[in-house]
């Protein structure tokens, strides 16, 4: 009986989605994505391995491409010093480069997101093999000798100004490890490397633990908001979106509790990298983590940050001001003050009541095939691009739900794949993000290597009774990665050390937040934003609710984040030696930089673990944000489907990767110089724009 049902229900699927397909107005793209995935049946047994690399067919095959690329390495190794080169340096270093990433970038994704744990345990041992190699080359003396002599001298062949700039940037990679120090003070460096790793793993364990009391220690009217343990009470995060401001304030005070492990972890790692600053000849870490970058140097960083700031502090001011309102009003109390624990519950609380929006009243209205197609025609306008879905051979992906996407261009043909690893799963990590599989360069016989990357989101399966369908802000996370996606896609470099996402950490981040604002401008959204059964347009009235919804309390939130970058600053400047705590610094910081005050015997920055991941670069959001809604105000604001603006985009910005200075890159296309002033002005016009829109908005709606 039971398999007669089963039987009967998974033709009523099936007539479901023929029916459904019958109905649809979704291109193929469209519509491959709104199907559930179907597991491939492997009639010939033949699979072609991961990747489509033979080596890969099974897991042992990683030891073969360990041993390979160690082969590979000694021979280039001895081409490079050689005294009869016949190439330039430089391909030798990028070829030495290809050949550690293409393996080192696939085994991490493998680590990482393999279902099967034996792929998993040999991608982990080819990781640290590839270390070890990299290990060894850092104390090359002979090969770094000869890449200096070329970058101080000139190489033997005709070299171009980007080879000039990438073999300058392979020396700094290698000085990294201080290799051109005296033998001690190498060892110091590698010692003070070592110890930062660690300490930087031991912080970012700590900062995810949860908070742990005794009852006794806890108030007894707040005991019952939180989950308790025998005689302990768990405060696992800050509770934001909690109604009760008992409860935000609460877990606000509780989680952030200090922590002396935690401070001492800290204190240690951001002395440490000081340390290690100063003895590679920079003046503090700041200095050494943004040489090369799209600001140059901390100076600028601090005046950008102190330009923004002055003019936010009216404008969040004003966001402030409502929210207290609003706070008095919901409290019945005329002298309640907004707090740093009320913002992202009275950030939701104006959605649904100027705005009223609903809870998912958008979902319908953006399926995941809906969301391919509508990117899939922006693409096509901007860049004349289209994503085409491809059958995978067997073995080629590590999931039956991945789809490859071959990336299209109407005269040059194949640019690349992509492979969207879109649907969560028992063991995926929880995130979403792009991985480089195999960098685009160009080949000695004038091919061109074709770009590999994975887009990895969290997305729910789609299932019988419908797609996959997306929030607003799951939206804008896929027009994000599939912004990285195209980077990597449309980029065009001799060499694959600087390919697509390959350049500055402030400016990796400049093509995929401007693709947020596509996601965000109702004249793209109008392409692709439908019912996903009934097909019809999302209307007026929703989506400029749903556009002016992402812009609410924009100053007060671009405070924040402002703040976040001072302190990220000042603890990797100088004040890493000065002995004060963490917290006194944060305090100091938060005062002079946020608009609402430091809460006593609370210690956030313990908390902030992209100190470890973002250490003296957590501006490069900022500044990255800033400089996409400049090229967005001045090429796409008037029309979002401009070619040529797309084209004058792909040729002056995306196509050179790192190979040209991004300083350089952005200045000459938006014909300005980068100044602190006028990065600063340009965001301030930004929110002045979206606030003046929302006001308008919500007065049309009362």
């Amino acid at each position: 009986m039971h398999k007669i049902s089963h039987n009967i229900a998974k033709a009523a699927r099936q007539h479901c989605w023929r029916q459904h397909r019958q109905l649809s107005t979704w291109s193929p793209l469209g519509t491959a994505f709104n199907a559930p995935p179907t597991k491939r049946i492997n009639f010939t047994r033949n699979e072609v391995g991961l990747f489509l690399m033979p080596e890969l067919r099974n897991a042992d095959g990683f030891h073969l491409l360990r041993e390979n690329v160690e082969n590979s390495t000694q021979e280039l190794i001895a081409e490079a010093v050689s005294s009869e080169r016949k190439r330039k340096m430089v391909d030798i270093f990028d070829e030495l480069s290809d050949s550690l990433c293409k393996v080192a970038d696939l085994a991490e994704f493998v680590r990482i997101a393999h279902p099967q744990n034996k792929y998993m345990q040999a991608a982990e041992q080819a990781c640290i093999s590839i270390c070890g190699v990299v290990e060894s080359l850092n104390t090359h003396k002979p090969l770094y000798q000869a890449l200096s002599k070329v970058v101080c001298d000139g190489d033997l062949m005709p070299t171009t100004e980007v080879d000039r700039h990438v073999a300058k940037l392979f020396l700094f990679d290698f000085e990294q490890c201080g290799i051109h120090l005296p033998e001690k003070e190498r060892l110091r460096v590698v010692r003070l490397n070592d110890y930062i790793l660690q300490l930087g793993q031991k912080f970012m364990n700590g900062a995810a633990q949860p908070t742990v009391l005794p009852r006794s220690c806890v108030p007894e009217d707040i005991r019952d908001y939180f989950p308790t343990s025998g005689e302990n009470i768990i405060i696992t995060g800050l509770c934001t979106n909690a109604a009760n401001v008992q409860m935000r304030e609460a877990a606000y005070r509780l989680y952030l509790q200090p922590s002396d492990s935690q401070e001492e972890l800290l204190k240690d790692l951001l002395i440490c990298r000081y340390e290690l600053a100063r003895s590679c000849g920079f003046e503090t870490y700041a200095h050494r983590a943004l040489n090369g970058s799209t600001m140059e140097k901390p100076e600028l960083v601090r005046e950008f940050i102190d330009e923004l700031s002055e003019q936010l502090r009216p404008r969040a001011d004003a966001d402030f001001a409502v929210m207290t309102q609003m706070k008095r009003k919901e409290s019945g109390q005329n002298t309640a003050l907004v707090e740093i624990w009320d913002t992202p519950y009275f950030t939701s609380q104006l959605k649904r009541q100027s705005l009223e929006e609903q809870a998912n009243e958008f979902l319908p209205y953006f399926s995941l095939g809906g969301c391919m197609e509508g990117l899939d025609n922006l693409l096509h306008s901007l860049y004349g691009v289209r994503l085409q879905n491809t059958e995978m051979e067997p073995g080629e992906s590590w999931h039956s739900d991945i789809y490859k996407l071959a990336v299209m261009h109407e005269s040059e043909g194949l640019l690349g794949y992509i492979y969207c690893d879109f649907f969560e799963r028992a063991g995926k990590p929880n995130q979403d993000c792009h991985f480089t599989i195999q960098g685009g360069k160009r080949l000695p016989d004038g091919s061109y290597q074709l770009p590999i990357v994975v887009v990895m989101l969290g997305l729910a399966q789609p299932r019988w009774t419908g797609p996959t369908l997306l929030s607003p802000a799951r939206l804008d996370n896929l027009f994000h990665e599939m912004g990285h996606a195209m980077h990597s896609m449309l980029a065009r470099t001799e060499y694959q050390h600087v390919t697509g996402t390959r350049c500055a950490t402030d400016f990796a981040e400049v093509p995929s937040v401007l693709m947020e604002y596509f996601a965000s401008d109702p004249r793209v959204l109008r392409t692709f934003a439908r019912h996903f059964q009934t097909h019809k347009p999302i209307s007026e009235d929703m989506l400029q609710r749903l556009c002016a919804s992402k812009h609410l309390f924009a100053a007060s939130e671009t405070q924040l984040q402002v703040f976040y970058s001072a302190l990220d600053q000042v603890y990797h400047g100088e004040a890493a030696k000065q002995g004060k705590s963490t917290t006194e610094t944060l305090r100091d910081v938060q005062n002079c930089y946020y608009g609402l005050p430091y809460v006593d015997n609370t210690a956030w920055q313990l908390r902030f673990s992209h100190l470890v991941g973002y250490g003296a670069k957590y501006y490069a959001y900022l500044i990255s944000k800033t400089i996409a809604s400049w090229i967005w105000q001045t090429y796409f604001e008037a029309n979002p489907f401009n070619r040529q603006a797309g084209e004058k985009y792909r040729a002056e910005i995306l196509a050179h990767g790192g190979a040209v200075p991004s300083r350089k890159l952005v200045a000459n296309f938006l014909q300005r110089d980068l100044t602190p002033r006028i990065l600063a002005d340009s965001l301030i016009h930004e929110i002045d724009m979206d606030e003046s829109k929302i006001r308008e908005l919500i007065v049309s709606r009362n």
